[in-house]
């Protein structure tokens, strides 16, 4: 058989491979791992990128209709400061800044766990772009895992636009994700998202598949009395009861990193105000050596 024949063959059973719809386990849910990003409404986008400004599209994003665009911003809280934060477009009537709890601690915020869209008392934060800055008292949420869906689909895993369901990832670090939101919608392409902690607590990468698994399904979660009964109380650890700091500069990080109630620090040394806020809200004093 000459090469340009078996070059045919192979080319026309490529051919039909790619006509053919990919099959997915039962009940199987494609996962996205979604990073930390910003959505503007109108006004915010002159502000920080300059009066009559437009978002330009950097690539298309799963869900038909929305986009990455090639704008970052910085955003800073009163900790720390993340820069190029991507904005996904198009713009929205109010401005929401969307972050993992790793993102949340490094710059000192709390922000609630929340659903898309839902930003009425959530947490400040203020961004900044290459024209200026924006201060919103609300818009920054840690948000809640759910599911993309059309109606067909709805229909064929038998859920509700609403309803929290459970999902199971199986692989190297196999994990469930509860109380998951399902969103149906007829632009919906079906689609699990969730953000950077949760995919790195299952070793989840972009394109992994989950299980959806509904209240009465043969595989259910072990019950929390189940787990607590089968789980023996630890044995207690004996911590010292202070830590003698040395360092010039003791800083808010450095209070979270040590263990000890008590930290005692040489005179001359430098207490940040975030040190001390952060001692006084996880129960530590900071001492003087005598």
């Amino acid at each position: 058989m000459n090469q340009q024949l078996i070059e045919q063959i192979v080319g026309e059973i490529l051919g039909q491979l790619g006509k053919s719809p990919v099959q997915l386990p039962e009940r199987a849910v494609p996962i996205a791992v979604s990073a930390r990003h910003v959505h503007l409404q109108p006004e915010h986008v002159e502000v920080l990128f300059g009066a009559g400004y437009e978002l330009t599209q950097r690539s298309e994003l799963s869900q038909p209709g929305q986009f990455a665009a090639n704008e970052t911003v910085m955003i800073a809280g009163p900790k720390s400061s993340i820069e190029r934060v991507r904005i996904l477009g198009p713009v929205r009537k109010a401005t929401q800044v969307e972050v993992s709890f790793t993102d949340a601690m490094k710059l000192g915020v709390k922000p609630p766990l929340r659903e898309s869209g839902n930003i009425e008392g959530s947490a400040p934060i203020t961004l900044i772009g290459p024209k200026g800055s924006v201060h919103i008292d609300q818009g920054l949420i840690i948000a809640q895992a759910h599911i993309h869906m059309a109606p067909a689909d709805a229909t064929r895993f038998g859920v509700e636009d609403g309803e929290y369901v459970t999902v199971e990832a199986d692989g190297v670090r196999a994990i469930s994700f509860r109380n998951v939101r399902i969103r149906v919608n007829e632009r919906y392409r079906l689609e699990m998202h969730i953000d950077t902690d949760e995919a790195n607590a299952g070793f989840i990468t972009q394109g992994s598949i989950g299980r959806l698994v509904k209240s009465g399904d043969a595989k259910e979660v072990a019950s929390v009395q189940a787990t607590t009964e089968a789980v023996k109380a630890p044995t207690p650890v004996n911590v010292p009861e202070a830590y003698e700091f040395t360092k010039k500069l003791l800083s808010a990080e450095d209070v979270s990193e040590i263990s000890e109630k008590e930290i005692v620090i040489n005179k001359g040394t430098i207490v940040t105000a975030l040190a001390r806020d952060t001692a006084r809200e996880l129960g530590k004093t900071i001492s003087s050596r005598k």
